[in-house]
């Protein structure tokens, strides 16, 4: 009864076994599925994060691109602001001459020239600039213009007398020189 004994208790040793190795299959099988299901879960979230960051992004680039239209619109819209508030006091003093009944010329022509060196202040302030070449100059076709070409004993493409100043504002033109200049005789 021993060999009995001894093989019904191997026989269950070996169910034991069996037993054990399945239950510790079916909890990995399990632990696998929690694992999956997790991991499923997480990416869902993930992806969540994701679309919310980039909707964030979008809408600050948006944002941004809105705030710059309209500061630059608003730079267009007031860009001569400065130049205007400076030309107040040059239309004060044209409108004040204008009402003048003296009949003082000296009077008039002091006026005049008040209103001159405010119209100066007016273009320093604003960096308008002159354009005023002298005679024998050369002719600079970025801030010149011929209007005229006479014979003269000058060298050829030099200035010879300047019909109206030019002016620059922040070294772009705004009007060239316009000149008269020498030429060769024919």
């Amino acid at each position: 009864m021993s060999e009995m004994t001894e093989h019904n208790e191997q026989h269950q040793h070996e169910a034991e076994e069996a037993a054990a190795v399945e239950t510790a299959e079916t909890v990995e099988t399990e632990q696998a599925e929690l694992t999956y299901e997790e991991l499923q879960a997480r990416v869902t979230e993930l992806e969540g994060q994701l679309k919310d960051s980039e909707l964030r992004g979008l809408a600050n680039e948006q944002n941004l691109r809105r705030r710059h239209q309209q500061e630059i619109a608003d730079t267009h819209k007031f860009a001569g602001q400065k130049f205007a508030a400076e030309m107040l006091p040059v239309k004060d003093y044209l409108e004040m001459a204008l009402l003048d009944q003296s009949g003082n010329f000296d009077a008039l022509k002091m006026g005049v020239q008040m209103t001159l060196n405010e119209l100066q202040k007016a273009f320093d302030a604003t960096h308008i600039k002159e354009i005023n070449p002298q005679p024998g100059d050369k002719l600079d076709p970025h801030q010149h213009q011929a209007m005229q070409a006479v014979v003269s004993e000058q060298e050829p493409n030099t200035i010879v007398s300047v019909m109206k100043k030019g002016y620059t504002l922040a070294d772009r033109v705004l009007r060239p020189a316009m000149v008269v200049v020498a030429k060769k005789e024919d």
